[in-house]
């Protein structure tokens, strides 16, 4: 027998212990197989480019915002063991964000969320950019999750573009990279040249 919206989300609870909420690639289903993803929405924080001395190049992290809500993903961690996705995310600090996320879930679902600890970041320079590439991933996965105006959303709830940006389509250094349609690549660079980014060739 078929389950109805509720019992599926009941389902889905009962399956996982914890969740976590992606803002950057994670959005992108494509570079991980965690279960159950869905669309949410976080309140309270903002996503701002940070390098941190841990990675050589820079990444997207939330810093607090009371004014500002993001949209994201969130998506179970299977039996609450964290231990891969903290892998993953090793710059950054699990913090709980149950009660600032907005989500289908039930009233008990605890959600955490990745943050760069305050004072261990830092604006990103020509020697730590942030890669196209990056961008890309981070960009298909809203494209795709929540179409071109929640694409739009995502530029302008993210703080601090004016940074280099490393073009390196070429020969893509994100680890997780993903390929493009040419749509796709070409709602980037649309919206990459409203922005006062400093594009450096690879």
């Amino acid at each position: 027998m078929a389950l109805d919206r509720n019992q599926r989300r009941a389902t889905q609870d009962a399956r996982h212990d914890a969740w976590f909420f992606g803002y950057g690639s994670l959005v992108n289903r494509a570079t991980h197989a965690y279960p159950d993803a869905q669309p949410a929405t976080l309140s309270g924080w903002r996503r701002v480019w940070r390098h941190t001395d841990l990675r050589q190049v820079a990444y997207l992290t939330v810093v607090p915002d009371a004014d500002c809500a993001i949209d994201g993903l969130i998506a179970g961690v299977p039996g609450g063991d964290w231990k891969a996705l903290d892998i993953r995310e090793g710059a950054y600090d699990r913090v709980p964000a149950d009660g600032q996320v907005r989500h289908a879930l039930g009233p008990d679902a605890r959600i955490a969320v990745y943050t760069i600890p305050e004072g261990k970041h830092g604006r990103p320079t020509r020697a730590h950019p942030v890669l196209l590439s990056y961008i890309d991933v981070v960009v298909q996965g809203y494209l795709r999750e929540f179409g071109e105006a929640g694409a739009r959303r995502f530029f302008e709830t993210t703080q601090g573009w004016d940074v280099p940006v490393l073009n390196d389509r070429a020969a893509p250094a994100y680890p997780r990279h993903c390929a493009l349609s040419p749509q796709e690549r070409a709602f980037v660079d649309a919206q990459l040249a409203a922005l006062p980014v400093r594009i450096e060739m690879a």
